[in-house]
């Protein structure tokens, strides 16, 4: 085992022409296993596969919803999926693996500058699953937190929403309106926490199903001031809803379970 460390130390120092003790971008191996595994790709089709399941089940129950913010008489509206974009339909690996080649960090102006390519892939059975629903009348909703930035008044779009638009359609997925794309931002309260932007499209849609990579694609309240035990305790108490409403796609790059955690992170790692 030593020598097995040993040799990924190496490798690393290699590849970010840096020492052992600095090779600190924890990005690494993640994004090994996302771009180069069997596994992500069967993760993220069993959830599609599973979702597909499902769908006819959802649709024929006029009292199914998946969304904790849908309340009232919902029976009668048309149906709906919501589905994050990033990690969950669009992969963005290869800007993060610029990121952990090149020695770089996050930052809005590269991040803008990757969204502008228009060149993420598709996660595996995402583009296959929606195509479905537009087979089955399903209209489908992405709330993303792809944040958009305008000089113009509220709802006047921004080039985040048309880069996104443009990159879903060059993965196969065509016909998407701006209105079915709600961007962080894009109206007054619509911050990263999606429970507004679920909730206005609970006011439209009955929602069958969402689809996302982190926690709060699901709940609210659950991407700061919460500890891991309570998310923990959160996943169990609707352990109904996973595989059935709720569909969470592997992202082990970023996202809130990283942010709760407080430092040293060291702490948090189990050993006998």
């Amino acid at each position: 085992m030593k020598n097995f460390f040993r040799s990924i130390c190496a490798a690393l120092s290699v590849l970010l022409s840096a020492g052992c003790a600095s090779t600190a971008n924890n990005n690494f191996n993640s994004l090994l296993w996302m771009q180069s595994s069997a596994e992500y790709r069967a993760n993220t089709t069993q959830a599609y596969n599973m979702a597909l399941k499902n769908i006819d089940a959802a649709l024929r129950d006029r009292k199914w919803t998946a969304a904790k913010e849908q309340t009232g008489e919902f029976s009668s509206l048309p149906p709906a999926v919501v589905m994050d974009i990033d990690e969950t339909v669009l992969d963005n690996s290869r800007y993060m693996g610029k990121m952990v080649l090149d020695g770089g960090e996050w930052s809005q102006a590269t991040w803008d500058e990757w969204l502008a390519l228009k060149d993420a892939t598709a996660v595996p059975g995402a583009v296959e699953f929606i195509n479905a629903m537009k087979d089955k009348h399903v209209r489908v909703v992405f709330i993303s937190n792809r944040e958009c930035r305008k000089g113009g008044k509220p709802g006047s779009g921004c080039s985040q929403e048309a880069d996104t638009i443009e990159n879903l359609s060059k993965v196969g997925v065509a016909g998407v309106l701006p209105e079915n794309v709600l961007l962080a931002g894009e109206r007054d309260g619509w911050t990263s926490e999606k429970k507004s932007r679920r909730e206005e499209i609970s006011k439209q849609y009955r929602i069958v199903m969402l689809f996302g990579d982190d926690l709060g694609d699901f709940l609210a309240d659950v991407k700061s001031s919460i500890t891991p035990e309570e998310r923990d305790r959160l996943v169990g108490e609707y352990k109904n809803n996973w595989g059935r409403k709720w569909f969470m796609l592997p992202n082990p790059t970023y996202g809130s379970w990283l942010n709760v955690l407080g430092d040293p992170k060291s702490r948090y790692i189990r050993k006998y």
